[in-house]
């Protein structure tokens, strides 16, 4: 299989380019540093797979997918898991998380080699590994305005309809997300539902108060003040007691 690496990154290019040498099933015959010039290499020298990075300056790459006019098999490489539902959407073949793991490279290089109809989805795997880690460093884009944000960092989720607003430092962005899927993806030993409106970072509570009803009243760090519902602040007792 003859393959193209397209990354705006020199390391990631080099890193991945290394791993795939330790594959005779592929040959990588170019590495591009920005879409354009993805596209430039895609339709010149008709690849069988690229390997394509998501977050890359000017057209992102799937941005970049809807220009091609040849389009390989389309394996994503990226450092963020929250694009992998929508990679499958484009019915890109692989996705795999930065940094690559050799075994996991395999696996996909493996899928690869078998006939189409044998071949099995791979969205299957991602979701279940799709859990962040308390320490794991996340984007949040609200508009033009684009975050990388520890999730330690983050004292608060608050749902807003359809959106959820993110609290860190001064900003409380908008994201296009249900307090459902997000309470699915973070830690819960780090983020508690408090109730149906707010998910609460436990290492940003300050204090913590009786309520009505058998509630809670936690008091964050930032002067945010979160009611526990009676069934959550159960919940919690039971989670933190000795």
């Amino acid at each position: 299989m003859k393959a193209i690496i397209i990354d705006d990154e020199r390391l990631a290019r080099k890193e991945l380019a290394s791993l795939l040498n330790e594959f005779n099933s592929v040959e990588v015959i170019a590495e591009c540093n920005n879409a354009d010039n993805g596209i430039e290499k895609i339709e010149e020298l008709k690849p069988d797979l690229i390997f394509l990075d998501i977050q890359m300056p000017g057209k992102d790459g799937f941005a970049m997918l809807e220009e091609l006019s040849f389009v390989p098999k389309v394996v994503f490489t990226t450092a963020y898991d929250e694009y992998a539902l929508k990679a499958f959407e484009v019915s890109a073949f692989d996705y795999l998380m930065k940094p690559i793991d050799i075994e996991r490279l395999k696996e996909t290089l493996d899928r690869l080699k078998l006939p189409e109809a044998e071949i099995e989805p791979a969205q299957k795997s991602v979701e279940n590994t799709s859990r962040f880690s308390p320490d794991d460093q996340v984007f949040v884009k609200d508009g033009d305005k684009c975050w990388f944000v520890k999730l330690t960092d983050i004292s608060l989720f608050e749902s807003e309809g359809n959106y959820v607003r993110v609290y860190f430092d001064n900003n409380k962005p908008l994201i296009l997300k249900s307090l459902n899927n997000l309470e699915e993806r973070l830690d819960s030993k780090t983020f508690f539902r408090a109730n149906r409106k707010y998910i609460i970072n436990l290492n940003w509570i300050s204090s913590v108060e009786s309520w009505f009803n058998g509630g809670l009243l936690a008091k964050l760090r930032n002067d945010k003040q979160v009611e526990i519902s009676r069934r959550q602040a159960a919940k919690l007792k039971d989670m933190m007691s000795l």
